[in-house]
């Protein structure tokens, strides 16, 4: 879609907003606050939405991302370098071993036996390496705190996405 945000209907504006975040409740609480002035005031409906949100929308959110580890060629294929790559990915996303990229898919499936939702980080300049040392350095917090920091990367996640919005 080539309308900004402001001008679509609304319809195509939660579209384009469940791209970014996959909590019904947010998409529809930032719909609200439409039109918007500039992205400061997106950026802040936005947070302020997503401060709102009880267990099930965060957890609705983490349903709408992949899996990181549960295919491992999809992995293998996330962190090889490719000539493709932007100058940016290449400087953040090194080539991974055989052996950190199982061991990333067997921590994922650990992490989601124990927490009951998948593990979710803010990916973005980080290789395979750097999220399995994240990933199992918060194997140990307590259920609640575990979501209070998925949760906080999850909105990292959707500030990102709507960075690439038109308004």
């Amino acid at each position: 879609m080539t309308e900004g945000l402001n001008a679509l209907s609304e319809t195509d504006a939660r579209e384009v907003l469940a791209k970014c975040c996959g909590a019904k409740r947010w998409v529809a609480g930032v719909l609200l606050a439409r039109p918007y002035q500039n992205r400061g005031a997106l950026n802040t409906a936005a947070q302020t939405v997503w401060s709102k949100m009880d267990r099930a929308d965060i957890l609705e959110a983490f349903e709408h991302h992949p899996r990181i580890g549960a295919d491992l060629d999809a992995l293998r294929k996330k962190f090889s370098k490719t000539a493709g790559l932007s100058e940016a990915e290449q400087s953040s996303v090194a080539s991974a071993s055989e052996s950190t990229l199982i061991a990333l898919r067997d921590a994922n499936k650990r992490y989601e036996t124990r927490y009951g939702h998948i593990f979710i980080v803010c990916a973005t300049g980080k290789s395979a390496a750097e999220m399995l040392a994240i990933l199992e350095s918060r194997m140990n917090n307590e259920i609640d705190a575990e979501l209070k920091i998925a949760a906080n990367e999850q909105a990292k996640i959707t500030q990102l996405r709507l960075e690439k919005i038109v308004l």
